[in-house]
Parts: structure tokens; C-alpha cells; sequence
């Protein structure tokens, strides 16, 4: 008989977890490294008692790390992807009920952006003996339909372990697909509170050291040809490179491409790094929050690269992006499902290095003209003269969100990490960040999450410390986005792990507000002012006197408070560069006019108008609306040429 173990089914997963390694090339490291939890009654005696032994006899095998928020375990754990380039993750364990559901939000997040995490509901008891339990979710048309249902849709992958048989097949499911990378995302497996506990005899093998290779597909010949011959017939070239190539780990054959054939890049908010932002074919971000030099170029494309992408609406602005009545699409993607995006008849499913090696070598001697490359050239120096304007010293004493990013660009290092993910930094940084390492631009922007930018950010410096990465990370985050999700402050403060904080101040939604006056509604409902009780609104109350800086203090983080003056940008650029020198946590707090925006680019984005309203404002944005919608297209665009 093959050897076996006497288990609980929570201590057979976590032991389980310990022994997965992902292996990408000459890279061999820990698939799950570690497990968040926030324990109660579902999960305390299943897996915080797996943790609680494995910590008194192998401590280093799983170990465990506090959080605040169950939501925040997954945004720590999508951080960490990030910055291992999707071949490492947490687990996220939490108890029934509301716990588990304060999940759904994470797991929302990591399956929009591609990006693995492992989620460890509690579930009610599969016994139904104690029924209804404690926080137990009763539908009389389902009763076996609970909290943990909604993750369905949620996740790439989903089961219940129902028996502690199923254990086996489930736990090898979840691991196939949180390592691969047409599929990765959020993987749930919801573990019923009774079954947690049950015991089984464990083969000894499920619990060896076992390895999941990444598929690096390669293009199939006849797409990469037909592929080849378009790009070949392109007079007017342009990539689009997407969080593919970053995960992929291709920039140096991007750079080698584009090198060779003179082909100017545009990235989308996952492929910030792709190229650095002084490379001669890099012309910033493309679509709704890009640049003018990239949109430019992109609405001339007779036939757009995509690598990597997944042609959101910020990227494609809205279908408006690419205006050439003929565009060809060659997409490049490891994810059929994202090859195939909008009617493309020239999909290549295949790795984004995998695939670029084999363009460069096919497309050997093609090279945009001479004419093309001059404008290319014109294009870049033309952005790169209005993003210096940007960025001088306005003497203002609340500086706009332009000249704050420019300050702190100034103190940090090219290998350092900004980190964003809501309101309007996310497209001011796509703009003005001059980007100058592959992995130093991480702007959560498929999900746009507000509230994830300090527990990412934990995440991300949790990564490169696993990695003996010594790089800082910088959060940048608004006042409205901080005050959904600041608890993660804590878990940086107990576990030593330090992350810079530059927080924003505008005493409200900055970019709602803005989008609120294109659309007519005037920053209704958008700034943090007192309530007026005869006008039912906050719109002309006083400031809230609300202290942030004290909040982070509490925290216990260095706190530095800039105050208002013409030096304010100046003081900003020597706190960061004060807090990289430090060896803890620091909070840094500016006041910003809101009112000072980025360089215009010539992007759209779609967010329709009412066709009929009372409020002259609204009207007047609808026939803006109208006249801007009329640039889209019903498809990008696909056939050959």
C-alpha cells in the first residue's frame, strides 16, 4: 500500500501549498509562498489551526501573515503576482459568511487584470447539522446556494470541497490554473467550515514537492506568416504593448524589434515598462489617458501590433483610438480569447517573447520609411517639450497633480515602483510618468480599484523582498481613495516592511469631479464639504476638518506634512528623497489644487450623457457627447489586406 498521512483537510491543503513551485525557464520559486487570514468561527480550528502547527514545527514550510481587511489579502497577494511576473502568489484565507464575502472585490480585481491569487473561503457546513449557521446566507429557492456562490463568477477557477476525498482533484485544478497564463486569475476554493476539520489519509505523494511549468507557446506558422505579410505591406505600423510583454518578460526583444524595424510603441497601463521612456520608438501611453504623440500615431496605424493587450476602452479610447478606415489588427496574445478581441482575422495565440523573436526574425529588412520615421521622431519631442512644461515650477501654493508627479519622479530611482490604481492619478501617470524599468510602473487600471493602492503596494515591496529586490516602492494615492482602504498601514507597521505614501489631498473625488463637469452634472456629489441641510447636498459647505496625516501618525509611520507655499514641490521631492533613506514606513501628506490638469491628448472615453435633461449644463455635454461619439467604430478592425 503507498505510504499515507493522518490529515485534517486544512492541514493537508496548507502542507499541500508548501510544496508547489512554478518554473519559468531558469526561474524556480515558491508558487505559494505564504497565506494571509483573518480568522473566526469558519476557519479558526480548520486552516488557523493547519497554520498554528505548521508554525510550531516547520515554521519556514507556510508561513502566515496578518492582515486587516479580507480584501486587502487579496489586493497583497495581486501585488505580489505583479511584481513576480505572475509566477508567485498568496493565499487569502478567511472565515464564513461577511469575511468571505469581503473577498469578492480582490477577487473581482485579480481576475480583470490576469493576475493569480488564491482565495480560502470558509463555507457552511456541508453537513447541514448546524443549519442555518452563524452568518449564513438563506435563499429558500436554493438552500444549498451561499455567500461563497458569488465568487463564481468572480474566478478563473472555482469548487467546494465538499468531501475531504474531493480535496485532491480540486487542490490540483486550482494549481493549473493559477499557473496558467491564459487562464490565471482569482482561484477559489470555498472549504465548508465541518469538512475543514474532518480527517483522511493523505498520500504521501500529494504532499511532495512538485513543479508547474509556465507554457511559453509558440506562434503557429501559417497566423505568424499571414501575420508577417501584413505587417510587411504596413506603411503606417504602430504596437500597442500590453501587460503581456511584461509578464512575459519580453521588453529586451520588444526593444530588439522595434529596433530593427523602426515600428513606435504605445502602452497600455499594464504594459507601462515595456520600453523606457526615453527609448526612440516609445511614445507614451495610447488611448483615453495617453499621449498625444502616441494617439497621433495610432489614429494614422494601418495596421496596429497589439502584444499582450486585452484593448480595454481606456486603450482603444473608446473604439475611437484607431481611425484608419483600412487598420489591420494583428493580436498577439497568449489568451485566445483576447487574440481574437474585436474581430481580429489575424489572431497570433502565442507567448509575447515567444512570438516577438519570430517577428523579428521573419520580418528581417523591413523598416518603416525614412518619412515615418521622422515624424515618429517629431511626434516624441513634441510630447516630451509639453510634458516638461507640465512639469515646471508653477509657484503655486497647492501645486497641481502634474507638478506633485514630477516631484516625486525627481527623488525617486529608475528601478524604483510607483504604485497607483483610482481617480484621476492613474491617467495623469500614464501621461507624465517617464517610466524607466520594466517593472517600475504598477497602476492597477483594469479593475481601477479604489482602496487598492497601499495594500498593493504592501504587496508589491512584499514581492521584491522575497525577491532580494531592494528597490523602494512609492504609493501615490487621493484622499478618497485612502480613506476606502487605509487599514494595510498596520500590517506594513508590525511586519517591518517599508513602503513610501505620498498622499494627495484635495478634500475629494478629483476625477469624478472633473468627469462630473464634462458630463453636466456640475462635481455633484464628489467633494468632501459639510452638509447643507436646506439645500440637501454637500456642495458649499466648509472644508471637513478632517486630519489624514494625524490618522497615519496613529498608524504609528514617519508622517511628514508639507505645508502650502511656492516650495511646496520642492519639500515634496526632498521628503521622498528622505523617506527612501529611511529605513521605516513613511506617510507623506500635500495639498493639491484639483483644478490643474494634465496636458490634453486627444483621447475620448465613453460615458454617455442623458438624451434629454432640465439642467442647460447636461444638455450642453450631451451635444459634445453626441459629436465626440460619432468617431466609433462597430469593430477595430481585422481583415487582411
Amino acid at each position: 500500500m503507498a505510504e499515507t498521512k493522518r490529515m485534517t483537510v486544512s492541514q493537508a491543503l496548507i502542507e499541500f501549498l508548501a510544496h508547489q513551485w512554478t518554473v519559468d525557464g531558469d526561474v524556480r520559486e515558491r508558487t505559494i509562498p505564504g497565506v494571509f487570514g483573518i480568522f473566526g468561527h469558519g476557519n479558526v480550528a480548520g486552516i488557523g489551526q493547519a497554520l498554528t502547527q505548521l508554525n510550531v514545527h516547520d515554521p519556514d514550510l507556510m508561513p502566515y501573515h496578518q492582515a486587516r481587511n479580507e480584501q486587502a489579502m487579496v489586493h497583497q497577494a495581486v501585488g505580489y503576482a505583479r511584481m513576480h511576473r505572475r509566477r508567485g502568489t498568496y493565499a487569502a484565507a478567511a472565515s464564513v459568511g461577511p469575511g468571505a464575502a469581503n473577498m469578492l472585490t480582490g477577487a473581482a480585481l485579480a481576475t480583470t487584470n490576469r493576475l493569480p491569487a488564491l482565495l480560502l473561503p470558509s463555507d457552511t457546513f456541508a453537513t447541514r447539522v448546524a443549519d442555518p449557521v452563524l452568518q449564513q446566507l438563506e435563499q429558500p429557492w436554493d438552500i444549498g446556494l451561499t455567500v461563497n456562490d458569488a465568487f463564481r463568477p468572480l474566478s478563473k477557477f472555482f469548487d467546494r470541497v465538499q468531501r475531504p476525498e474531493q480535496l485532491y482533484s480540486i487542490a490540483l485544478a486550482a494549481m493549473r490554473v493559477l499557473t496558467d497564463p491564459a487562464e490565471t486569475g482569482a482561484v477559489t476554493i470555498a472549504l465548508p467550515e465541518d469538512v475543514q476539520a474532518e480527517a483522511l489519509d493523505v498520500p504521501i505523494e500529494f504532499l511532495q514537492d512538485r513543479e508547474w511549468h509556465i507554457r511559453r507557446p509558440l506562434p503557429e506558422r501559417g497566423p505568424l506568416e499571414r501575420a508577417v505579410a501584413a505587417i510587411r505591406s504596413a506603411k503606417t505600423p504602430f504596437i500597442v504593448a500590453g501587460g503581456g510583454v511584461i509578464y512575459s518578460e519580453a521588453e529586451e526583444q520588444l526593444r530588439a524589434f522595434v529596433e530593427a524595424t523602426g515600428i513606435p510603441v504605445g502602452t497600455t497601463q499594464a504594459g507601462g515598462g515595456s520600453l523606457a521612456w526615453d527609448h526612440p520608438q516609445y511614445l507614451g501611453g495610447v488611448g483615453a489617458t495617453g499621449s498625444l504623440a502616441a494617439n497621433r500615431l495610432a489614429a494614422e496605424a494601418d495596421v496596429v501590433i497589439g502584444i499582450g493587450t486585452r484593448y480595454s476602452d481606456f486603450t482603444t479610447a473608446s473604439r475611437t483610438a484607431f481611425q484608419n478606415p483600412d487598420v489591420v489588427f494583428v493580436n498577439i496574445n497568449v489568451a485566445a480569447f483576447d487574440a481574437y478581441k474585436h474581430g481580429s482575422e489575424l489572431p497570433v495565440v502565442a507567448d509575447a517573447r515567444e512570438a516577438l523573436v519570430a517577428l523579428t526574425r521573419d520580418l528581417e529588412g523591413f523598416r518603416v520609411t525614412a518619412d515615418h520615421a521622422e515624424r515618429i521622431a517629431r511626434q516624441k519631442a513634441e510630447w516630451d517639450e509639453i510634458v516638461d512644461r507640465a512639469f515646471a515650477p508653477s509657484g503655486a501654493d497647492r501645486p497641481g497633480q502634474p507638478e506633485i508627479i514630477h516631484a516625486v519622479h525627481a527623488a525617486t530611482d529608475p528601478r524604483d515602483v510607483i504604485v497607483q490604481a483610482a481617480g484621476s492619478l492613474p491617467g495623469d501617470l500614464h501621461k507624465l510618468w517617464r517610466v524607466r524599468d520594466p517593472l517600475g510602473y504598477h497602476v492597477e487600471y483594469a479593475f481601477s480599484c479604489m482602496g487598492y493602492e497601499i495594500a498593493g503596494g504592501l504587496g508589491a515591496k512584499r514581492g521584491l523582498v522575497a525577491a532580494g529586490d531592494d528597490r523602494d516602492v512609492v504609493v501615490m494615492v487621493g484622499d478618497g481613495s485612502y480613506l476606502m482602504l487605509n487599514s494595510e498601514l498596520v500590517t506594513a507597521v508590525a511586519e517591518g516592511i517599508k513602503i513610501i505614501v505620498v498622499l494627495i489631498q484635495n478634500h475629494g473625488f478629483a476625477s469624478i469631479g472633473h468627469l462630473s463637469e464634462t458630463v453636466g452634472s456640475q462635481r455633484f456629489g464628489t467633494q468632501y464639504r459639510t452638509y447643507d441641510p436646506a439645500a440637501k447636498n454637500f456642495q458649499g459647505g466648509d472644508v471637513l476638518p478632517v486630519d489624514l496625516a494625524m490618522n497615519a501618525r496613529s498608524y504609528g509611520l514617519e508622517v511628514v506634512e508639507i505645508a502650502e507655499g511656492p516650495d511646496a514641490a520642492a519639500n515634496l521631492t526632498a521628503a521622498v528623497a528622505a523617506a527612501k533613506a529611511s529605513d521605516r514606513s513613511t506617510f507623506i501628506h500635500i495639498n493639491s489644487d484639483p483644478l490643474v490638469y494634465a496636458p490634453d491628448n486627444a483621447g475620448w472615453w465613453d460615458v454617455p450623457v442623458p438624451e434629454v435633461s432640465t439642467i442647460e449644463s447636461t444638455q450642453q455635454a450631451r451635444e459634445a457627447y453626441v459629436g465626440e461619439r460619432a468617431a466609433q467604430r462597430p469593430l477595430l478592425g481585422g481583415g487582411q489586406r
